[in-house]
């Protein structure tokens, strides 16, 4: 009998906790976004990222052509490619000379 009521006092005690519990029907909190807008640069500072940029890819390609013009160059006059190539040349010869 001892045993019975034992039994009988641990599952209502566990039925009891059973139902305490509730199954949350709200929505999970949505995630937020964080957009950070790239601050705009002025014609002479896109022409110097271009122009490092083009100094990056000739380091680790020296035979890239201007086909393989960086990302950081759109956007700017297609009349001035081949300056900004040079001078990204020019800017890759300096970092190799000076690593000598």
């Amino acid at each position: 009998m001892r045993r019975t009521a034992i039994t009988a006092l641990l599952t209502a005690a566990a039925l009891a906790l059973a139902g305490c519990s509730s199954s949350d029907d709200s929505e999970p909190p949505k995630a937020t976004k964080t957009v950070t807008k790239t601050p705009k640069l002025s014609a002479a500072e896109q022409r110097e990222a271009c122009v490092d940029a083009w100094a990056d890819v000739l380091l680790a390609d020296e035979d890239a052509e201007l086909e393989a013009e960086p990302e950081e160059c759109d956007g700017l006059p297609d009349d001035d490619q081949l300056d900004r190539y040079m001078e990204g040349m020019q800017k890759r010869n300096e970092i190799n000379r000076a690593a000598l």
